[in-house]
């Protein structure tokens, strides 16, 4: 019960549907999922422990708010991350792994094209990490998913971004195409640009929001 309670909350907080800085009243929460208040108890620990929420003295949990430098940050550890695990699978890729991946790539980009922002989230999240899990590497899986989450947070307003969104998923085809021709090099470069392009994108999209710390 609280895997299935910690699912629906970090789904809620990725997709917007829980904003920023909102209360996470535990009998709110176990009302409105149908659920006692232990699993939901144990549910925010665990968004707590991704980043997702904070802990607020004598107020109880609240949403994890939005940041640009924080985001610069996640970025750069992600980079890190997502770069060791791209250059391996670079390494790795085999006709299996590239299937998955372009499987995953068509139905982010069809979920965009009809305007389908949770399906667009998914997609793109289940793209990223079929080319990650031909690192084969469950370490770095584990260490990479907490960052993801919180800069998946990010993410609708990513999609809104109109024209220089399209330059964004030039790159997740880059980062495909480097994987299947087995060059690492050129799989981190793309992802670094594919990094330092959404930090741009973010920048200018957020600016101005009150919900957003800069």
């Amino acid at each position: 019960m609280a895997e299935a309670a910690l699912e629906r909350l970090r789904e809620a907080i990725i997709m917007g549907e829980l904003t920023p800085g909102t209360p996470l009243r535990l009998e709110d929460l176990a009302r409105s999922l149908g659920m006692s208040i232990s699993p939901i108890r144990e549910a925010v620990r665990q968004l707590e422990a991704l980043g997702l929420a904070e802990h607020v003295p004598h107020h109880g949990a609240k949403v994890m708010g939005l940041d640009v430098e924080e985001l610069r940050e996640l970025f750069s550890i992600r980079l890190a991350l997502e770069s060791m695990a791209l250059r391996r699978a670079a390494e790795l890729f085999d006709a299996a792994h590239e299937e998955a991946a372009r499987t995953h790539l068509t139905a982010y980009d069809e979920a965009r094209q009809r305007g389908d922002t949770r399906a667009a989230v998914q997609a793109h999240t289940d793209y990223h990490f079929a080319l990650y899990d031909a690192a084969r590497s469950g370490w770095l899986l584990r260490l990479i998913r907490p960052a993801w989450d919180s800069c998946e947070r990010y993410r609708p307003v990513l999609l809104a971004a109109g024209a220089v969104q399209d330059r964004h998923e030039e790159l997740d085809v880059e980062l495909l195409d480097a994987c299947t021709a087995h060059d690492p090099d050129r799989a981190a470069a793309a992802l670094r640009e594919h990094l330092e392009l959404a930090t741009d994108i973010y920048a200018v999209e957020l600016k101005g929001r009150s919900i957003f710390a800069f």
